[in-house]
């Protein structure tokens, strides 16, 4: 599923609903097929509908040396969820991928993780919104850019105007061969 309307955030929102911005990432396993699965249950959240999904990225991981590189996403999702709420139901699929959180920046089955929820700001001990890094990297703005390039990650911009910015070195294009 791809959507590349620039528009397609602001015209997802009905009322009652909030565009949310989710990041996925897998390095383990059969990434691709991860973030496929993934991206279907996502779509299956209650109150929550697919707006859109980027293409796939790659990108070199930011932890420990020696683990694979990530195949990443970003998917627009319209939902009357509350954050937590929504923030369970993820977790929730990364478990049903066998995700363990026993090494900070570590390779893993799959990461979900809420960049952007409306215009929320929040930080509490389970969520902070925006996502904390998600405007310094590249593997989490070039995805959204290419989805809602106007959508804005409070208190720093919008994707594209922070994708042009991000130099991190991580993200790269894959040949079409490989």
């Amino acid at each position: 599923m791809r959507d590349t309307d620039p528009g397609v955030a602001e015209k997802s929102a009905k009322v009652g609903t909030v565009c949310a911005a989710v990041a996925l990432g897998a390095n383990l396993g059969e990434p691709a097929t991860t973030l496929e699965d993934a991206v279907a249950r996502l779509a299956k959240i209650e109150q929550t509908r697919l707006v859109a999904c980027s293409g796939v990225y790659y990108s070199r991981p930011l932890g420990p040396p020696g683990q694979p590189d990530y195949l990443n996403r970003v998917a627009l999702l319209e939902t009357s969820l509350p954050p937590h709420r929504l923030l369970d139901e993820l977790q929730s699929i990364e478990a049903r991928h066998g995700r363990t959180r026993s090494e900070h920046w570590g390779a893993r089955t799959l990461d979900l993780d809420i960049i952007v929820y409306g215009d929320a700001v929040l930080n509490d001990e389970r969520l902070t919104l925006p996502h904390p890094q998600a405007h310094r990297r590249s593997f989490v703005l070039e995805p959204l850019a290419e989805l809602a390039p106007e959508m804005v990650i409070p208190g720093h911009g919008t994707a594209v105007v922070l994708a042009a910015a991000a130099d991190d070195g991580l993200i790269y294009r894959r040949p079409a061969d490989g």
